[in-house]
């Protein structure tokens, strides 16, 4: 005997019920893969967010205690300087002039690279393109 002969589940199913029963079966098969993916999605990108948020924080943390380094070591230069003949007003001045030209490179360059930025051109080129795909044309009138 050949397993032809034997109808399957599905095939029985098909004989048994109607084409609308059939597919309402589908569309709320559908509609639960939906709910049940979107679940998923939304628990995977609150797992991400809250990861995330930790990271940023130690970013934030290792942040002030690079500001904290930076501060103590411009504090070493000064009292440094500061032994010399030059005296400690002048020693001050000097760490400061150092500290303006670190920023100022840092500035400089902060804009040239936010000059680059093109945001997103793809998408402000589909945008462009949209008021003409809704207008008809001559054509179509």
């Amino acid at each position: 005997m050949s397993s032809s002969s034997f109808p399957t589940e599905p095939e029985r199913k098909a004989e048994q019920e109607s084409l609308g029963s059939l597919m309402s079966q589908v569309s709320d098969d559908l509609s639960t893969l939906i709910r049940q993916e979107t679940a998923l999605a939304k628990a995977e990108l609150s797992e991400t967010a809250k990861k995330s948020g930790k990271g940023a924080g130690m970013f934030g943390g290792a942040g002030i205690a690079g500001h904290f380094v930076l501060l103590f070591l411009s504090i070493a230069l000064w009292a440094g300087i500061g032994a010399t003949d030059l005296g400690h007003a002048w020693s001050a001045v000097i760490v400061a002039v150092v500290w303006a030209i670190v920023a100022a490179v840092l500035a400089v360059l902060g804009k040239k690279t936010l000059d680059e930025v093109q945001g997103a051109p793809q998408t402000a080129e589909t945008l462009k393109e949209v008021p003409d795909a809704l207008t008809p044309t001559k054509e179509t009138r």
